[in-house]
């Protein structure tokens, strides 16, 4: 789960400066990629079965300290044995908890749990809540768990089960959507459940808040057929790319109204994190185009200016200078959305580095200055963060490297040893002193815990729903299931193929009228005009985007196609700094081999290290070349079309092509408005 740090800033400094930094990397990746030291004590099948299951006693500690001692409140006090409400007073660790109920086969206790949150929670009420926490642990934890419970072939199916949830889950996005109703379209950070966005609340939000909302409202529309819950979100990602830098980079917070950047921070950790993961999940999960494209220019950008093998820096986001030599913990999640994208080897290295953080303090500290090789002042506590174990169990799926075993082993212990308590499990205030501080966030339970079992069940043998069940699974920012069932993942599949004519008018398309007006695409559900003041600009967003996936107008840049510029003010910054960049905009041409694989989602090499680009080129199977500069993306996405999820990752990997449609097709003009009926 990713939440938004400290925004004090370090003095800028240039990248040459940093001969420590570069020695320390030189040294943890010395004792970190050590053939001997990985495997000296690998973990057995039956030592990882004894792993497993004291994982799921740590699962079941902290779970009944929550249900003895805190319950209906939000969350425990793990150390005084008692409960406190921190983000709305409906029982957030219940609802947080659900799908890993589920994902421990705890059939009667999930059963209850269901039976009580229908019937108990409520969500009109006064209470002015983080629209960003609020959906990413509760709207995720009800529709994973009504997915769950509604299916019999989850095998958890509850007899008497009447979508209580899912009804709880409209409720509660609806509460949520007055937060939408800016200029930008990027939302507030906060709304009043009951009464809506306040007159007096900030309009500064987080990139993470903007664009981290897309699965769980994306979702909600495919199960109510009501597209302005992933409308919305949409727009919210559009407006923050479309104020991206000509570096292809984005900052960290925001002005909703204005689209000014408040802090021109970019980087992969704090504020932003997540922004980045919703771009790659989205694609993965409802097969828009449109959020792959942005994620191939933004994650090429960020392995360009943020990466300084193996770590990741902040830079400015026009300028490209590094303003803040840290890894943050929240950083950790960065090698496990890697092994999603396919760029395994740079993922290997960087958590091989932030291992040797953990290993040194027996945990990850919120941040640690590179310059200096410490603790970062004021960044010194482990709130029990899942990050780095969800890195972990990745590139064990991926790998089948037993080193990643040991690493979780190591952090298991670490957390028995220092964070356990008399009622469940403590945040740690210093990771070098390892005192304890009485607060157990949801999010342990959600996704620590979560991830720890689903590696060791993994490697002993792997009896879940997600590894074994019938459908193959995205996981939230929350580690939320979401799967890609037909109704989620197929909506829009008929148009994927050569001659589909998807946005045609009354009469045409795919099916009866009724149903093509239920099977719209991705890039032109209808918006409400009259629900933002920015209508007017969204809708013009929208006609525009309309049939660009299938190679429409191919002399236009990216920008163009998006219908989307830079602002004036970015301009005159890159124009005063032209001569001064010489001949960087040439040497940022990057060559990408982008693919679908049995083994991965996307295969994207960069030119952030001569090793990648080795690994890309010996790599003969790549069949889908993309050119690309910070302007324009020309690009046939060989195979996009076919995706392949992250459950399907085996030892042995083979590339899988597709013959994709005429980029020249020509698509029927669009002359008529989209509306969203009220």
């Amino acid at each position: 789960m990713r939440t938004s740090g400290p925004d004090a800033m370090q003095p800028a400094r240039r990248r040459q400066g940093f001969l420590p930094f570069a020695c320390l990397s030189a040294a943890f990746l010395a004792a970190a990629l050590l053939p001997g030291a990985a495997v000296a004590d690998g973990v057995t099948p039956s030592e990882a079965r004894r792993l497993r299951d004291e994982v799921k006693d740590m699962f079941y500690h902290a779970f009944d300290g929550y249900m003895q001692h805190a319950f209906p409140l939000d969350e425990l006090r793990p150390l005084s044995c008692q409960g406190e409400d921190s983000l709305g007073g409906y029982a957030l660790t219940l609802i947080d908890s659900l799908d890993t109920l589920a994902l421990l086969g705890d059939k009667d206790r999930f059963d209850a749990a269901v039976e009580w949150v229908g019937k108990n929670v409520r969500f009109d009420i006064n209470k002015t809540v983080s629209v960003f926490e609020t959906n990413i642990r509760i709207l995720g934890g009800l529709l994973s768990a009504h997915l769950i419970a509604s299916d019999y072939a989850t095998g958890m199916k509850i007899q008497s089960y009447d979508d209580q949830l899912l009804h709880l889950a409209v409720d509660l996005a609806q509460r949520l959507l007055p937060a939408f109703d800016t200029p930008t379209g990027i939302p507030f950070g906060s709304v009043n459940l009951l009464y809506g966005v306040d007159e007096n609340e900030s309009k500064i939000t987080s990139t993470a808040g903007g664009g981290t909302l897309t699965l769980e409202f994306g979702v909600l529309s495919r199960l109510t057929n009501n597209s302005v819950y992933e409308q919305v979100t949409k727009n919210s990602v559009r407006g923050i790319w479309a104020r991206r830098s000509k570096l292809d980079l984005v900052g960290a917070h925001i002005n909703v109204f204005t689209g000014e950047w408040t802090q021109k921070d970019a980087g992969i950790g704090t504020s932003i994190d997540s922004f980045y993961e919703y771009l790659l999940k989205a694609y993965l999960l409802f097969g828009d185009e449109e959020y792959l494209y942005i994620f191939q220019e933004a994650y090429k950008a960020a392995m360009h200016y943020l990466h300084h093998d193996p770590w990741y820096v902040e830079v400015n986001m026009n300028s490209g200078a590094t303003v803040w030599p840290l890894f943050n913990s929240l950083q950790a999640f960065w090698p496990g959305l890697q092994v999603l994208a396919g760029d395994v080897d740079p993922a290997i290295r960087t958590h091989a580095a932030f291992l040797s953080v953990w290993k040194k303090y027996g945990f990850t500290p919120e941040g640690f200055n590179l310059a200096t090789s410490t603790v970062q002042n004021g960044q010194r506590s482990y709130p029990l963060r899942p990050e780095l174990i969800e890195s972990t169990y990745w590139l064990f799926k991926a790998t089948r490297d037993h080193r990643y075993l040991d690493a979780g082993r190591d952090i298991l212990a670490s957390l028995q040893y220092s964070a356990k308590c008399p009622c469940g499990y403590c945040h740690i205030s210093d990771v070098e002193s390892h005192q304890q501080d009485d607060h157990m966030e949801s999010f342990f339970l959600a996704e620590t815990v979560k991830y720890l079992w689903l590696l060791f069940d993994l490697a002993a043998g792997p009896d879940n729903i997600v590894e074994n069940g019938p459908y193959k699974y995205i996981f939230s920012t929350e580690g939320h299931l979401l799967p890609a069932t037909p109704q989620i993942a197929l909506l829009d599949e008929h148009c994927l193929y050569a001659g589909a004519f998807c946005n045609g008018s009354a009469g045409h398309g795919y099916g009866t009228s009724d149903s093509s007006s239920n099977h719209q695409n991705a890039n032109s559900v209808p918006f409400d005009d009259s629900r933002t003041p920015s209508g007017q600009y969204l809708s013009s967003i929208l006609s525009t985007t309309r049939g660009y996936i299938k190679g429409v107008c191919p002399g236009l840049t990216h920008a163009q196609k998006l219908g989307i510029s830079y602002s004036a003010e970015e301009d005159n910054f890159m124009d005063q700094n032209s001569e001064s960049r010489g001949n960087s905009d040439e040497s940022h041409v990057i060559k990408s081999s982008v693919q679908a694989q049995s083994s991965s989602v996307i295969l994207i090499s960069h030119p952030a290290s001569s090793q990648t680009e080795e690994l890309a080129t010996s790599r003969s199977e790549y069949n889908a070349n993309m050119v690309a500069t910070t302007d324009s993306v020309r690009a046939d996405t060989a195979g996009a079309s076919s995706r392949v999820y992250p459950e399907d990752l085996p030892e042995d990997t083979g590339s899988v092509s597709e013959q994709r449609e005429n980029n020249n097709e020509e698509i029927a003009s669009q002359d008529h408005q989209p509306k969203e009926d009220s």
